[in-house]
């Protein structure tokens, strides 16, 4: 166990474990959906995944929806790579900024959460079985297009450096 923690990277730790960890904290006490806690290492590997997946959703819906509104701005690809050549701490503010996002992609999950526990979704007329695919499906769907995102990236940083 403390041979898997020493091989997290900080990144990890703080941007996919940290926001997994408060989200099943918070959603625990926020709604009346209870996350088990039963299984130490079981439940780390779940907060980590919920926690990339929190990490996910930040950088694919809550970056472009703030770049869209025009509150945050950002330059093209190849100035940070050429950037990260002169000024080495260009990436530590880069993963505390990716931090910061993935903690208010957090909290707005939860208040989402607290909306959608505190309405009545049975007159959806849903079965428990649909429900699940469904959340399935949108995890699928967050991954699909992360996937896209981190190909685009590795692409352009290809195209910077030739």
């Amino acid at each position: 166990m403390n041979d898997l923690l020493n091989k997290l990277s900080s990144y990890n730790l703080f941007n996919n474990l940290l926001p997994g960890i408060l989200f099943v904290v918070l959603l625990n006490h926020f709604t009346n959906y209870q996350v088990p806690q039963d299984n130490l290492l079981l439940n780390l590997f779940l907060y980590y995944f919920i926690g990339l997946t929190i990490s996910k959703i930040s950088s694919i819906c809550t970056e472009p929806f703030l770049k869209g509104l025009k509150f945050v701005s950002s330059r093209e690809y190849r100035f940070f790579v050429n950037a990260t050549k002169i000024d080495n701490k260009l990436e530590i503010l880069v993963e505390t900024n990716n931090k910061i996002r993935a903690l208010l992609t957090m909290i707005l999950m939860i208040i989402f959460s607290k909306i959608f526990y505190s309405i009545n979704i049975n007159c959806l007329n849903l079965s428990e079985n649909t429900r699940q695919y469904l959340l399935l499906i949108f995890i699928a769907i967050i991954y699909l297009f992360a996937y896209r995102k981190q190909t685009n990236y590795i692409i352009k940083r290809i195209d910077a450096n030739n």
